[in-house]
This record gives structure tokens, C-alpha cells and sequence, in this order.
């Protein structure tokens, strides 16, 4: 499994940027082919000194090369297109392998 993370710096306008993202980003994103699962996170704080990042964002494909597909697809490419209209100065995308998936069993 891979994934493309998305790590949004705090926007100047939050309400404008959520309402981009929301309405306009997100149901784009959603339509790539090949998406397995897709997770979206407001950081709330950090163990470190200083925090300048609000919002996460991670979406899993099977493999790189579906990965790589979803990002050329005419989907892809619109939701990127969207997103550099409004998120280009404060977004920053890698993709990450990932190494370990396991269920953290309830507590009794």
C-alpha cells in the first residue's frame, strides 16, 4: 500500500481555504481511479515548540503505479488543477510506502 500525503501550512484565510477544499477539492480527489482509502486531518497542536500546519491529508492506492495512474487520469488532473488554484503556496505533497498496518486491539 501507498499513499499520497498532502501537509497544508496554515492559510491566511482558514474559511476561504476550508471552503475550497470541502466543496471543491475533495469531491474531485475522490473520483481518482483507484482510490482504496482517503483520510483528512485537522492538526490540532504538537508536541513541539511551534506548529504552523493545519490541515493533513492521505490518500491510499494499492501501489505506486496505481498511484502514479490516479495522478495522470483525467480525475487526477483536474483535482490537482483545482488544488494549485487555491492551495499552491501552502501545500506539500510526497508519496510514502507504507511498512506497517495493524489494528491496535480494543482494551478489555
Amino acid at each position: 500500500m501507498v499513499k499520497l500525503i498532502a501537509l497544508y501550512k496554515m492559510p491566511q484565510d482558514a474559511a476561504a481555504f476550508d471552503d475550497n477544499y470541502f466543496n471543491s477539492h475533495i469531491p474531485l480527489a475522490m473520483k481518482m481511479p483507484g482510490l482504496k482509502r482517503a483520510e483528512v486531518s485537522r492538526v490540532t497542536g504538537s508536541p513541539m515548540p511551534s506548529n504552523d500546519f493545519y490541515m493533513m491529508a492521505e490518500l491510499y492506492f494499492e501501489d505506486q503505479a496505481a498511484l502514479d495512474s490516479a495522478m495522470a487520469s483525467p480525475e487526477g488532473r483536474a483535482a490537482a488543477k483545482n488544488l494549485m488554484g487555491f492551495a499552491k503556496e501552502i501545500v506539500h505533497m510526497m508519496f510514502a510506502s507504507v511498512v506497517i498496518e495493524e489494528k491496535v486491539p480494543a482494551a478489555v
